[in-house]
């Protein structure tokens, strides 16, 4: 039934011809739109799919910078302008698009082919038929331009570019696209044994036999010919033994007709739909909206119901249906065309194009058959820009196509960890890029530790210089008796002694990781210990006054010797402070916080102090008393007493004041660990100044002078100075 359908085609193919037409090799992209062409369906796919095919042959050999040439023409125009939307969606950029006029001058190829030598692209797509290619060609070879790579479409088949020698150095190398044409069986058997013989009415087989043998076939139209004419132009005429076998195919021609496979499933499209229509079921018929058909009277829109849904496998093993648009998806094979030194050529295989697979698996190529420019298998480079490494962006170039770009690095606290970025991204809060700027890496928390240098050295003379308290505080204690320690009030010096074993000690509350409580007291701590020291250096100098003051005949100031003043003043004194700090733990408490915008790539783990005004408030109550201090002991300094504490306190406040005044800057242009060294430092050299300025000497006269160390010596010196 099958083989009786496919002569009954014969019947309606002219019917067809007139309402609906089954296409073996129009590739024109408008056919497509059922809209305008209803009943129109072809055995080939448009030519979209070929520009397709060409954009993945880019984008897998990674070309983004490419010459299009098209021929003035809906076979060169309409590609190229489908080409170039492709590669906008693959940042890929035409560096020229030339058109191809159809009476093109010498002028304008001499133009042309100058363009192509000065561009700096390595790839040059050419959609163009035959009537442009020659001449073309025949330029660039004169200009001996053969470090191009030719990408040969479809529409290039059995051009005769590929049979003149002189082009092979020029278009060696060129990739071109073929349809798929797979072995039909008896074919090439069948094209072997053809003979115009066997085909008398076939004028165009006569014509082609001629052509190919050179020789004059004298069959029936030719009988009359005459023997004188014959012997006068010298003729060598066709013996109808000649056989294409013996026939050297061309270069391209090799690959077969590649129109047959097309046509060969033209015809049996019509027979598979006639063959559907004449034995139809009424059931399907219904159930598809169809109408079975009788062989004297069939509609042609009847008939192509059934050949649009067609759906078999030809003998040559190729599925045979069509889409939604009427076309036919196809394999494209991609051929290298090879041309050696010692004059000889060859086109080999080296991958495939499948239009119906996913996109990632459509193209595949054997890039290792491939012979490039000069005989080379290393890839060219096609490239305008070269690809952007991570760590780096891509900036584009003013006034130029989108894939000529230069490369910066990131920028700070950015990172690329992909070629080609377009833009960097940022890390998180928490993370730096590397020296590569490629990843993000954590950042470095950095705080005064006891593990670093600094913070060791700080912690070890804080250490010291509190056991060095602790040990004046210990002999001040076991000489309690002695005069020079009974001296200007003996219990404020222990007083003074405690405070500042705590004022060292609280320099180790500013070392090591912050914490929520030691943020919370380690201001407060170190301002009420430091105000309570000064108050006990006012309240010793005030004594020395008051006692010397109130020696005087019916001076009022002996109401106010005894422990009840200093003791009264400190607690005042100290009270100011106190409220200072109360007010502001109430109001915004210092907390521990990770500073990332202080240095970049680190975590400044510190202790968010709180309002600034809060600590220049506690700072300068503090600095204010140890002025006062200092004004009160530099005017009691002249006052005469073998051993006048009076002098040692006011040098002891010159060295607080200068430490302080000397912190403020250098506390303010520091930031992290070396901010906290500041105020540890300054800390440690204010409390050192009070120690070796007040009590130094005393345990020099103590324990290395015991002879000064009597009230008789005190006492004398003292006659001696009033005197």
């Amino acid at each position: 039934m099958m083989f009786d359908a496919f002569f009954k085609a014969s019947i309606v193919i002219s019917v067809l011809k007139v309402l609906c037409l089954i296409s073996y090799g129009s590739t024109l992209p408008a056919l497509s739109d059922k809209q305008q062409f209803p009943s129109f369906v072809r055995t080939i796919s448009s030519f979209t799919v070929q520009v397709i095919a060409i954009s993945q042959l880019m984008k897998h050999f990674s070309w983004t910078w490419i010459g299009i040439l098209a021929s003035d023409n809906d076979l060169g125009r309409e590609p190229s302008q489908e080409l170039l939307h492709e590669f906008a969606k693959t940042d890929s950029c035409a560096a020229f698009v030339e058109i191809l006029p159809a009476y093109i001058s010498r002028s304008r190829l001499q133009e042309i082919a100058e363009k192509i030598k000065a561009s700096s692209v390595k790839v040059i797509i050419v959609f163009s038929t035959q009537q442009y290619l020659v001449s073309l060609m025949e330029e660039v070879t004169m200009q001996n331009i053969s470090n191009k790579v030719w990408i040969a479409p479809i529409i290039w088949r059995n051009s005769l570019v590929f049979h003149i020698k002189d082009n092979w150095r020029t278009l060696n190398g060129t990739l071109g696209f073929t349809m798929y044409n797979p072995e039909i069986p008896g074919f090439q058997d069948f094209v072997h044994n053809i003979n115009p013989s066997s085909a008398s009415d076939d004028i165009f087989l006569t014509l082609f036999w001629e052509t190919v043998f050179y020789c004059k076939w004298i069959g029936n139209h030719n009988i009359n010919v005459s023997l004188s004419d014959m012997l006068l132009k010298a003729t060598t005429f066709c013996t109808g033994t000649e056989s294409l076998k013996n026939l050297q195919t061309s270069v391209y021609e090799s690959y077969g007709f590649q129109e047959a496979i097309s046509t060969y499933n033209a015809v049996y499209v019509v027979a598979h739909g006639l063959h559907r229509l004449l034995s139809c079921d009424f059931k399907d018929v219904k159930l598809h909206n169809k109408s079975c058909g009788d062989i004297n009277n069939i509609q042609p829109w009847q008939l192509f119901s059934y050949i649009k849904t067609v759906d078999f496998m030809n003998t040559a093993g190729q599925e045979v249906y069509f889409d939604i648009n009427g076309d036919m998806p196809n394999q494209f094979d991609i051929h290298n065309f090879q041309f050696f030194l010692n004059g000889t050529s060859r086109i080999i295989k080296v991958g495939i194009f499948k239009s119906w697979a996913p996109n990632d698996q459509q193209i595949q190529i054997d890039k290792k058959a491939i012979l490039w420019i000069d005989g080379t298998t290393e890839v060219p480079h096609a490239v305008c820009s070269e690809s952007c490494g991570q760590g780096k962006r891509k900036s584009a170039r003013k006034g130029q196509p989108i894939c000529c770009f230069d490369c910066i690095p990131c920028s700070e606290g950015k990172i690329s960890n992909q070629t080609d970025s377009n833009d960097c991204i940022a890390c998180p809060d928490d993370e730096w890029p590397n020296y590569g700027q490629d990843k993000c890496v954590l950042k470095t928390i950095e705080f005064l530790s006891f593990t670093e240098e600094l913070g060791i050295s700080l912690a070890v003379i804080s250490i010291l210089f509190s056991a060095l308290t602790a040990s004046v505080l210990c002999v001040f204690i076991k000489f309690r008796d002695t005069p020079v320690i009974k001296a200007n009030n003996r219990d404020l010096s222990y007083l003074l002694l405690l405070s500042l074993f705590l004022c060292f000690l609280s320099s180790l509350l500013f070392i090591g990781h912050p914490e929520g409580v030691t943020c919370l007291i380690r201001q407060v701590a170190f301002g009420v210990i430091f105000t309570f020291s000064v108050s006990c250096i006012m309240a010793k100098t005030i004594t020395v006054i008051v006692a010397f003051t109130a020696t005087k005949p019916n001076s009022s100031m002996k109401k106010w010797v005894g422990p009840k003043t200093p003791c009264l003043l400190i607690v005042l004194c100290s009270l100011g402070q106190v409220v200072i700090c109360t007010a502001w733990l109430s109001v915004k408490p210092p907390f521990p916080n990770g500073n990332m915008e202080i240095k970049l790539g680190k975590i400044i783990k510190e202790c968010q102090e709180g309002p600034s005004v809060a600590f220049a408030c506690m700072l300068g109550y503090m600095g204010f008393l140890a002025m006062l201090c200092f004004v009160i002991a530099f005017l009691a300094r002249t006052l005469p007493n073998t051993f006048n504490e009076a002098q040692m306190i006011a040098t002891s406040m010159l060295i607080f004041l200068s430490v302080w005044t000397s912190f403020i800057p250098a506390y303010l242009s520091t930031q992290g660990k070396y901010m906290v060294a500041v105020e540890v430092f300054a800390i440690l050299a204010s409390s050192a100044g009070l120690l070796f300025s007040i009590f130094i000497p005393k345990c020099y006269i103590v324990l290395l002078r015991p002879e000064k160390n009597t009230r008789k010596y005190i006492t004398g010196n003292a006659m001696t100075s009033a005197k």
